[in-house]
């Protein structure tokens, strides 16, 4: 599958039809346990769900074609692919290098649940390398980045931070939700290893729950592997066969995505509510020209900052209906969102808080004329 594009990799890898039947999509293997042929006589290397599950190996070989890397790892979410990856790779003393704006989940997982085993972590800003040399140590294992960012779309250059943390002796993680693997693949920029949220744009339907981690190259698999198996946070088979069937739309879909997306950000740009419009996709964004040039497209997510300050963003929020107030993003149907009360609370007070007027918008493959009126009439209601 190597050798074909993305949208024939999402459909056919890891994807033979059923040997026995001829079924065209291959069956969700709900079962915890497999049958020995004699004490440690494995069927196709398969045990117990907990080690692996035909199923999951399929969406595993998928998401490994998808990102082009040597294998992956499927998870029950994306925080359970986060904290395999860095209890995989990390020992208590090691120092890890976060972008200034990602998502408050990860933030939280550093800070709060590994700090005590004794993980460092520091933030900096990932566009300015000069920073980034400054802020390395050499106890720092790893340089952690999100591209486009969550919630501010700030994009950094992959290959140049690549660059600066290999030379320095530290692993490159990139969380690639934000652009699926549809826009970006990192790996083939210099990052060692990618993470999804998988519920997001993978999965794109806001029905399954999920995370992957891919490998580059075979150096971390084993370690990260029995992390997964010690610990046990795997995805179940049904999650693994609806992700598998997420993708397989994920070309098609994030095209719709970037092109609504595109539609929005150039309309809230127009208007006078607006103070910024955080979208990679329009000229005057800061990182647009590296996002051209890494990134096949600029995908379904931006931010917007209310003139109105905190109060207007609020209201804002529950102004809308074609877009509904729900944390999350990525699926098919619009969302709105506050991230400092919502998906960024738990970094409230810190150098990551999120601006008071900033609302995150999740833009789906509805007709883009019926959100931008749907965003339209929101203006209106909070004006009255």
């Amino acid at each position: 599958m190597s050798d074909h594009a993305f949208a024939t990799r999402a459909i056919h890898a890891g994807q033979a039809p059923d040997p026995t039947t001829g079924s065209i999509i291959p069956p969700i293997y709900q079962a915890s346990t497999h049958v020995q042929d004699g004490i440690g006589g494995f069927r196709e290397g398969y045990e117990y769900n907990r080690a692996g599950n035909p199923t999951r190996t399929s969406l595993e070989v998928q998401l490994a074609a998808l990102e082009g890397g040597a294998s992956a790892l499927s998870f029950a979410s994306g925080l359970a692919a986060e904290d395999a990856l860095l209890r995989g790779i990390l020992k208590p003393g090691d120092h890890v290098l976060l972008g200034n704006d990602v998502y408050g989940g990860t933030y939280r997982l550093l800070t709060r649940v590994l700090a005590p085993w004794g993980i460092e972590t520091t933030t900096v800003e990932l566009s300015d390398a000069d920073a980034v040399r400054a802020a390395l140590r050499p106890e720092t294992r790893i340089v952690w980045l999100e591209t486009p960012s969550n919630p501010l779309l700030k994009i950094v250059d992959i290959a140049a931070i690549a660059d600066i943390a290999h030379a320095a002796g530290a692993v490159l993680v990139v969380d690639n939700t934000f652009a699926s693997p549809a826009l970006q693949q990192p790996l083939s920029l210099g990052a060692d290893l990618v993470v999804h949220s998988a519920t997001k744009y993978l999965g794109g339907h806001s029905d399954v729950l999920g995370g992957a981690v891919v490998f580059g190259d075979d150096r971390f698999f084993e370690q990260v592997k029995f992390q997964q198996f010690a610990v046990g946070a795997v995805s179940a088979p049904l999650d693994a066969w609806l992700t598998t069937r997420g993708i397989k739309t994920l070309a098609v879909r994030v095209r719709q995505h970037s092109a609504n997306a595109q539609a929005v950000a150039e309309w809230a740009a127009s208007r006078p509510e607006f103070e910024t419009v955080f979208y990679p996709g329009l000229a005057s964004h800061p990182g647009h020209e590296i996002a051209a040039a890494q990134m096949s497209g600029f995908g379904g997510m931006l931010s917007l900052a209310l003139a109105g300050g905190a109060d207007a963003a609020r209201a804002y929020v529950a102004s809308t209906e074609v877009f509904q107030l729900a944390e999350s993003l990525g699926g098919v149907e619009s969302l709105i969102s506050y991230p400092p009360d919502m998906t960024h609370a738990s970094v409230r007070g810190t150098a990551l808080a999120v601006p008071e007027n900033v609302v995150r918008l999740s833009v789906g493959i509805e007709d883009a004329d019926d959100l931008i009126a749907d965003l339209e009439s929101g203006l209106a209601r909070i004006a009255r």
